[in-house]
């Protein structure tokens, strides 16, 4: 065939008679469809300024970004190397400019695009904008087309407002011409809540954008999804909403309801507001970190509501008076439930009801899934398998139960089996379908029939088709309630049988990130057609125009009626008429975590009757997970456990009638049943104010920040907290709780906890202050209704109230107030056909056991038997006949000599109050002064502050001259707690004679009252006393205690810190000016005096406590605790939490002072070795120092280093001492010459002298032979060098002490270091010559504590006081003031240098310690005897530093001084193998005592017992790990673990009140709560595991690095009930920076 040619004038007509009928086209298309015109395509150069990374709105949501297309658009392109922030981003190019603005009693404005391209073409020129100010909380601004109308959501409950608002509104607000933006403040704060500059307006046909920067990232709801928490990620989290039946497999993919909702909450007070976009086209919407929120809609309009409220609470409430508030299901609708999609018959559901009847289960509702149609037909019955059907509700009523059915939307367009399918035929004839595009072909799609048309229930003749088909069905088989499904709409065919035609509603230029990326996806084509539109339009409306017929039908049936209504797909609204469940979940512990978040985002959305299929809806269910679930959906409120076709039954009989699911679950269900009142009225309140039901913490706790993530608990109203075991940590809000299920009171408040929580168990706490209404339970709610009610009272402060709805509508309200119980009718017209009356009344918290109790009705009083548990504090009233409907009040009385006034007015002469504390002055008398040398300061000045609800501090120091305070910093929460009522104190002062009272708000316990005599404040003495809360007092040091407990019998100990071996009232080491006291009602609390003084303490059996200072201030703070364990975490999170020392050194440790060469050391470690004794650190004491200098190797050790890298070749570690004195009388000493010429040394004052402070320590005169025979004083008078005390307050000292450590490490390799005499100790007292420079009242002060040698000074065995240090700031200050932290001083920079110069955790152990020393290291009690008695009270030292935050703490094993005896450092062999720091230590001249030093039997003993350190060392690392991380006790006293504290005085051989296994055994002991004699055979440490804990262990090795490579186990020691519970923690054991979380191993 021959090809035509063109010539070029034909081919130019040919190209312009296309083009003309191209044009022809448009134009015709555009007359016959009325589409907008395209606009044309502007060619723009984008403005593109600096935006934050964060700000940035996306400019290419779709698919095929890149630099050419994202120029196109017109918008900034700038990659990053992060692909969620967006690349392509909007210019300022974009949007619209406000052409005109009209205001009268709404604001509306005329919009006009700004010249710039089309992001998806069809972009509307001009818009109209209409802001309604609706109420003075409600604002809706609309954004429209004004030419071309366009689809709008035609909502039943939301209508146009028409009326003023009246009053001022709480909102305002502006805007912005060019670009057009939008900004809405809260009038209040004029804090700016939604402003849409932060992107531009987009508004074309089929793609509508806006966003919007928020003012917080708290923001909740949207929907609906898998949100696996409840506060959104704001991270550039993109959530399409768009109905669809999907799996809820925690994807971020669209579900089946549609929900552009979101809440935010704005800050710690509470205002919140809510956005609501009434849209029903698919969207999606990002979240990103500015924070701001992004819409993307294909239609409709932009109708945004506002709403604003002071609470969470409130928001919610004004979102559902806007779209209407939620029905109130019936009663016996928050009964349990059960269902299965395919029973496979009608037998087989009737004995699953018949299995968990017998089993006692409270159960009223049974279900059947499709499988009882025929073929799965709507308003069919299988009339084989379900032959008995019809009969089938009546079986059930029988028993008190109901029934519920399922129907679906789909309907086959097939036969029945035996003849027409006449619900087919009539709706056919009703034109009851959605059709085809053209409007009159039904479409054809496939759902669980098989081929189905589907309802078009927006259209009025399919409505009454639907009402009439169920109605009749209704007839035929009886049942109580409908359950709807699939209706999002579901279809198994993409689109239709036939498929979709290619145009722009099933293919729009934009498609939302939904589901499949298409439409269509399993649903209908978007180019059907229904009564109210499109269905692209009205595509997520299906579910909720099915819930609207549905309502007219189930009226038709059930009249006046209740029933119930329960839909998977809805809308904004449903909940008026409807609940929900959260759709085909899984059995796995995602889904049951992920339930919480889904309900909590119904209750905003306001569908209250909600839950989740208990145990999962797809997979078989663990025996342990559906046990769990069981639990947590005894509180869902919609309770109902489903299960699908093919996978193992799972309802709790299935589980056998005498399984620990069954026991329980029907436990929990009782409980539901009883608190069945308290739910019901929690749904009326939901039903007539808009209130939550389940509710998340956050709406009841918004001041406390760490509420705002909270989402693995949920309350019931706002007073019952639901805690199930889903995280091994849980938190507890800021209120009084009580346990519902123990009634005891809660310690823990505003804190994270562990709770114990055992297979059978979940926590379940009651708030104080509340009252709720309850009813004895039974299996069905026909037959619990017919029980007594009752109340349970939660005391908070004697205060409490609540409230009843009970059926027709009449209102209970119930009160307590200042110990009585008001009972009064707020609502009555109702008469309960069954004469009900409250029976019993149970009180929580009730501190002291009544004289009476009294109930009186009217002018009749009687009384009223109780009984009262002391122990729990509750009080009992039984058989009581309180009518309900009628008015009593039940009162108690109280012994007169309990009663006293806990709330005394403060004297508002003396007191000012601000708004976080209190600012007194106080005035002392002039008339005398007891110490003319230190003259009295006659006006002081008071601060109080409130730094959090469990911490109060207090100073008392002179406003008009500045006195020393101590320079160590505390942590306190940046601001205080202003909220009175969240505190767990309340503090009164007494104006005469002056003093301050500190009372337990819970108890009203006085816990601090110095209003007693004898205060004093001058200027070298301060005194002051104060009352205590009982005889139990722990703590104070460092001193010798005898006990644990202190002897209040008028005793007093003095604390300074001095080179002082332990004795009776000798001051030690360190100071710690901290005590713990216990109260009678066994809350405990703490209190520190920060003040570095010498100082002494007083204890007088009052019980009464009295402090002496010698100088600074008063400077308390109280920690609340309210368990001894709480008052040691709060105290170390003030102080600084205990330092998570390097694995290795928790093995055992040997030290001599006293090696003479580097030989013996050698030899030792061979011996240890041979020995097989488990072994990890070598010491050096100062005899490898040449002369006792810091830093200089001794020539006897030369071989050291070679000895040290062999031995840390083989997994050993070592450890040298260090001094703080350094020699000044070297000629070649570079530690020296460093120093003094960086000026590192404590100096005299200036005005005193420029000289080095000097002293005399270890060091020995250079080329001296030191005769050791002579007398002490001799040798230090003739041999002893000069020494200089470095000042560690300084930086530049750091910085000195830094590189002396660094290059001693390049000589001598060691892991950790030994800081000793640190007090500072001096050989001779004040300085060398011993007369002090400047005023002696200093070194001798007008009073003296009961010091060791007080007659001697404070200079006695250190500096003068009159030296001068310099704080790190420059400040000068007095070694009088400062001369207790030198210790502290130095421990900071030894840690700093070890971990540096390691490069590794290593060790640091310090001899002196104060106040927060144990953040950076250990402590050893110091230069004990060999001796029982020290070896007794070496567990109290360690008792009492575990009070102080050092963890790692522990006694010389076998005695420093002294010669020690076999059996008694065999016997400290045994027990210092439990201490955390386990060193054998002794002197020089004493012989030896290390485990080889004796003989084979001796060495077995050792390597015994420390093979069980070894092999529990897993758990002691895990215990250090726990007081790292949240400052719990390593060493802990049995009073922590809730022994009576009146035992506790006497610990030798009391077995506490548990079950204990005999740890060598295995075996349980059979004994508890008793003083027993043990057997003690020599080679014998009595060792016991507790019942309910497990136990990490490793096998051991000779040292750490060999034990660490074995295989971990497991000792699980059973509690009573079968259970235990424990953890691990585990790294590598020296590492530096944050550690992980512990693993914890399955309970």
């Amino acid at each position: 065939m021959v090809k035509k040619k063109f010539s070029g004038l034909e081919v130019s007509l040919i190209v312009m008679l296309l083009l003309v009928m191209t044009v022809a086209v448009a134009l015709i298309v555009l007359m016959v469809t009325g589409e907008p015109a395209v606009i044309k395509e502007e060619t723009i150069v984008p403005e593109c300024p600096n935006i934050p990374l964060a700000e940035r709105v996306n400019c290419f949501p779709d698919a095929g970004a890149s630099k050419s297309a994202c120029q196109m658009r017109g918008c900034c392109w700038s990659p990053l190397d992060e692909r969620n922030v967006p690349w392509c981003f909007f210019s300022t190019n974009h949007g619209y400019s406000l052409v005109s603005e009209e205001r009268p009693n709404s604001l509306s404005a005329r919009l006009k695009r700004m010249a710039a391209p089309s992001l998806f073409g069809s972009d509307i020129e001009e818009l109209s904008f209409l802001a309604e100010m609706q109420t003075v909380n409600r604002l809706r601004f609309k954004i429209s087309d004004p030419l071309s109308k366009r689809f709008e959501v035609p909502h039943e409950h939301v209508r146009d407002h028409v009326t003023q608002v009246p009053g001022s509104l709480n909102y305002e607000i502006e805007l912005t011409h060019k670009p057009f933006s939008l900004k809405v403040r809260r009038a209040a704060t004029k804090k700016v809540l939604f402003d849409t500059a932060v992107g531009p307006l987009v508004f074309a046909d089929q793609y509508l954008q806006l966003s919007a920067r928020l003012p917080s990232h708290n923001i909740y709801g949207l929907g609906e999804h898998v949100h696996q928490n409840y506060r959104h990620d704001t991270m550039w989290k993109t959530w399409p909403i768009f109905t669809r039946d999907a799996f809820p497999n925690g994807g971020t993919h669209n579900l089946y309801g549609h929900y552009p909702y979101f809440l935010c909450l704005e800050d710690e007070s509470g205002k919140s507001f809510g956005v609501f976009l009434m849209n029903s086209n698919a969207m999606e919407v990002t979240l990103q970190p500015a924070p701001a929120v992004t819409y993307r809609t294909i239609g409709g309009v932009l109708d945004f509501y506002i709403l604003l409220g002071d609470t969470p609470e409130q928001v919610v409430q004004e979102f559902l008076e806007l779209i209407g508030r939620p029905v109130i299901p019936p009663y016996w609708s928050l009964g349990f439930q059960l269902s299965r999609w395919d029973y496979g018959s009608l037998d087989e559901v009737k004995k699953t009801v018949e299995r968990n009847r017998a089993i006692g289960i409270p159960y009223d509702v049974q279900y059947t899934d499709i499988d009882y149609m025929e073929d799965k037909k709507d308003f069919t019955y299988d009339l084989v398998k379900f032959r008995d059907l019809p009969s089938f509700a009546e079986y059930l009523h029988s028993k008190g139960q109901k029934y519920i059915l399922i129907l679906d939307p789909a309907v086959a367009t097939s036969p029945r089996i035996n003849g027409p399918y006449e619900s087919y035929d009539r709706g056919t004839k009703k034109e009851a379908w959605v059709t085809e595009a053209d409007g009159k072909t039904p479409i054809v799609g496939e759902v669980w029939p098989g081929e189905t048309v589907f309802p078009d229930y927006t259209n009025k003749d399919c409505i009454e088709w639907w009402a009439d088909e169920y109605e009749r069905f209704s007839k035929e088989i009886k049942h109580d309630a409908l359950w709807i499904d699939m209706n999002e709409v579901a279809n198994f065919k993409k689109g239709s049988i036939k498929g979709c035609a290619d145009n722009k509603l099933n293919y729009p230029p934009f498609t939302p990130n939904i589901l499949d990326g298409v439409m269509y996806s399993k649903t209908l084509c978007m180019d059907s057609k229904q009564a109210w539109g499109d269905h692209y339009d009205v595509h997520s409306l299906y579910g909720y125009s099915m819930v609207l017929a549905t309502d007219v039908a189930l009226k038709r049936v059930f009249g006046t009626k209740r029933t119930l209504m329960l839909t998977r797909s809805s809308f904004p609204g449903v909940g008026k008429y409807s609940g929900h469940w959260l759709g085909d979940n899984a059995a796995n512990w995602n889904d049951i975590k992920w339930a919480i978040p889904g309900m909590l985002d119904f209750g905003l959305f306001g569908v209250p009757y909600i839950g989740a299929d208990i145990c999962g809806f797809f997979d078989n269910s663990t025996e342990e997970l559906c046990r769990r679930w069981m639990q947590v959906g005894a509180f869902y409120p919609f309770s109902r456990n489903h299960n699908a076709q093919h996978y193992m039954p799972q309802d709790p009989a299935a589980f056998g009638e005498n399984s620990l699911l069954v026991n329980s679950s029907r436990h929990y269900l009782n409980i539901r049943y009883t608190l069945l009142p308290y739910l019901y009225t929690l749904f009326y309140k939901a039903h007539t104010a808009g209130d939550t039901v389940v509710r998340p913490v956050m709406h009841e706790f918004y001041s406390d920040r760490r509420t705002w993530t909270v989402d693995r608990q949920f309350l019931w109203g706002k007073s019952l907290l639901i805690t199930p075991v889903l995280d091994p940590v849980t938190y507890i809000p800021d209120a009084v709780w009580y346990d519902y299920e123990t009634e005891v009171r809660m310690e823990a408040r505003k804190q994270e906890v562990e709770m114990f929580l055992p297979a059978d168990k979940l926590g379940l706490h009651i708030r104080g202050g509340a009252v709720l209404p309850i009813q004895k339970p039974a299996v069905t709610t026909v037959y619990s209704r017919l029980n007594p009610l009752g109340l349970i009272i939660a005391l908070d402060n004697n205060n409490a109230a609540g409230e009843l709805f009970w059926d027709d509508g009449d209102s209970l309200g119930i009160s307590t107030k200042s110990q009585r119980v008001i009972v009064c009718v707020m609502h009555s017209g109702y008469s309960d056909p069954n004469n009900l009356r409250f029976e019993n009344i149970t009180v929580l918290g009730v501190i002291r056991e009544p004289l009476t109790v009294h109930v009186t009705d009217g002018n009749n009083i009687t009384t009223h038997p109780f009984t009262y548990d002391t122990y729990r504090q509750v009080l009992y009233l039984r058989g009581l006949e309180l009518i309900l409907g009628q008015n009593y009040t039940v009162s108690w009385s109280q012994p007169e000599f309990e009663r006293f006034d806990c709330y005394p007015e403060p004297d508002r002469h003396f007191i000012k109050t601000k708004k976080n504390a209190y600012i007194a002055p106080i005035h002392l008398s002039p008339d005398y002064s007891a110490r003319p040398e230190s003259p009295d300061i006659n006006t002081l000045r008071v601060e109080i502050k409130y730094h959090s609800a469990d911490l109060l501090q207090f100073k008392i120091f002179d406003p008009t001259n500045k006195r020393y305070e101590v320079p160590v910093p505390l942590t306190v929460p940046p601001n205080p707690e202003t909220d009175e009522t969240k505190r767990q104190y309340r503090v009164q002062i007494q104006a005469n004679p002056f003093g301050i009272q500190v009372y337990r708000n819970s108890t009203g316990t006085l816990i601090w009252d110095s209003a007693l005599p004898g205060f004093t404040f001058s200027d070298l003495f301060i005194q002051v006393s104060t009352r205590l809360s009982s005889e139990y007092v722990y703590g104070f040091g460092e001193t010798e205690h005898p006990t644990y407990k202190h002897n209040l019998g008028y005793h007093t100990w003095g604390m300074f810190s001095k080179d002082q071996p332990p004795g009776y009232k000798k001051n030690c080491y360190g100071v710690h000016p901290f005590y713990m006291g216990l109260e009678m009602t066994a809350h405990a609390h703490g209190v520190l005096l920060l003040n570095s003084n010498a100082m002494d303490v007083t204890f007088q059996p009052t019980p009464a406590l009295t402090y002496r200072t010698l100088g600074g201030i008063l400077d308390f703070y109280i920690v609340m605790g309210p368990t001894p364990e709480l008052v040691v975490q709060e105290y170390t999170n003030l102080i600084g939490r205990p330092v998570l020392p390097a694995y290795w050194s928790l093995g055992f440790q040997l030290c001599r002072y006293g090696y003479a060469n580097d030989t013996e050391i050698a030899e030792l470690y061979s011996d240890m070795r041979a020995a097989g004794i488990p072994y990890d650190v070598q010491y050096a004491d100062i005899d490898y120092m040449e002369r006792q200098l810091d830093f200089v190797l001794d020539r006897q050790f030369l071989g050291l280093p070679a000895l040290v890298d062999t031995m840390r070749t083989e997994g050993m570690r070592f450890i040298f001492i260090l001094d703080p004195a350094i020699s000044g009388n070297e000629t070649d000493y570079p530690a020296f010459e460093r120093g003094k010429a960086k000026d590192v040394f404590i100096k005299w004052p200036k005005e005193l002298s420029n000289d080095i402070v000097w002293g005399k320590v270890w060091p020995d005169l250079p080329d001296v032979k030191v005769n050791e025979s002579l007398d002490w004083d001799t040798q230090v008078k003739i041999y002893r060098a000069y020494t200089a005390f470095p000042d560690f307050f300084m930086n530049k000292t750091a910085t000195w002490w830094h590189r002396e450590i660094a290059d001693m490490y390049k000589n001598i390799t060691f892991d950790g270091l030994w800081i000793d005499m640190n007090e500072p100790a001096s050989f001779v007292h004040g300085t060398v010559g011993e007369k002090c420079l400047g005023p002696a009242v200093y070194d001798n002060p007008p009073y003296m504590p009961p010091l060791e040698s007080r007659e001697r000074g404070l200079n006695h065995k250190t500096l003068c006081m009159n030296s001068q240090q310099h704080l790190s700031d420059g400040t000068p200050v007095k070694h009088y003031d400062v001369h207790n932290l030198y210790g502290w001083s130095q421990i900071k920079p030894t840690y700093d240098a070890v971990l540096s110069v390691t490069g590794k955790r290593g060790v640091v152990v310090t001899r002196s310690s104060y106040p927060s020393s144990g953040k950076w290291s250990g402590h050893w009690l110091g230069d004990n005897y060999s001796s029982w008695d020290q070896l007794l009270k070496s567990i109290i030292g360690m008792m009492e530093f575990s009070l102080f935050g050092i963890s790692y703490t522990g006694a010389d094993i076998c005695g420093f001084f002294n010669p020690a005896e076999y059996e008694m450092c065999l016997r400290w062999m045994q027990l210092g193998a439990f201490y955390p720091y386990s060193r054998n230590h002794n002197s020089k001249f004493n012989p030896r005592q290390d485990p080889v030093s004796w003989n084979a039997s001796f060495a077995e003993a050792s390597r015994d017992v420390l093979n069980i350190r070894y092999s529990l060392l897993p758990y002691l690392y895990t215990l250090m790990f726990h007081a790292h991380n949240a400052g719990s006790t390593v060493i802990r006293p049995l009073l922590h673990e809730n022994v009576p504290f009146d035992v506790t005085r006497e610990v030798k051989g009391y077995i506490p009140d548990d079950r204990w296994y005999d740890f060598h055994t295995a075996r349980a002991i059979g004994l508890r709560g008793q003083l027993v004699t043990l057997p003690t055979p020599l080679n014998h440490i009595n060792l016991h595991v507790r019942g309910g804990y497990i136990l990490p262990w490793q096998k051991p090795e000779n040292n750490t690095r060999y034990s660490r490579k074995n295989p971990l186990g497991l000792i699980v020691s059973l509690s009573d009930s079968g259970t235990a519970k424990g953890s691990l923690f585990w790294d590598d054991g020296e590492g530096i920076g944050d550690t992980a979380d512990p693993f914890s191993p399955p309970g």
